[in-house]
């Protein structure tokens, strides 16, 4: 008996997040929504160090914008991550440190993730299911070779 609707929307989300380099995009984006959100911290909280203006807001813009691109477009990662990596690394001038050096790590490692992905691999194996094969691999008695 079908439970309904939802069985299916998982398994769509896993296959459609497999093709594409998934969590460097998020990263990269989750980078500059935190940057952008340390720009409009309280008082109390900014420090503004670095060039303050349309660099402070356009940066982390740019970062959020190529994260985004990164999960939707994956042909162009490449382009798309190395330009990531200048807007992250240019939020360490224009935003607050780069957003307390927490949106920046963010944005570089988001970068770097989506650069490194491979879209031909295949997947995985996990330590479990190689354990497994090769128990199964053990058991399996070797037949004795005649010799004439």
């Amino acid at each position: 008996m079908p439970r309904g609707p939802r069985e299916g929307l998982r398994p769509a989300f896993r296959q459609w997040r497999a093709g594409r380099p998934f969590w460097g995009g998020l990263l990269l984006a989750l980078g500059g929504a935190e940057v952008l959100l340390t720009l409009k911290a309280s008082l109390d909280v900014i420090l503004h160090v670095g060039m303050q203006g349309l660099a402070g807001y356009l940066l982390p813009v740019v970062m959020l914008l190529c994260g985004v691109l990164i999960l939707f477009n994956p042909a162009q990662r490449l382009f798309y991550s190395v330009i990531g990596v200048l807007a992250s690394l240019g939020t360490w001038l224009t935003s607050n440190l780069g957003g307390f050096f927490i949106g920046l790590v963010l944005g570089l490692v988001g970068s770097c993730l989506a650069f490194g992905w491979l879209p031909d691999q295949e997947p995985r194996v996990s330590r479990r299911q190689r354990r497994k094969e090769a128990r199964a691999a053990k058991a399996v008695p070797a037949t004795p070779v005649r010799q004439p």
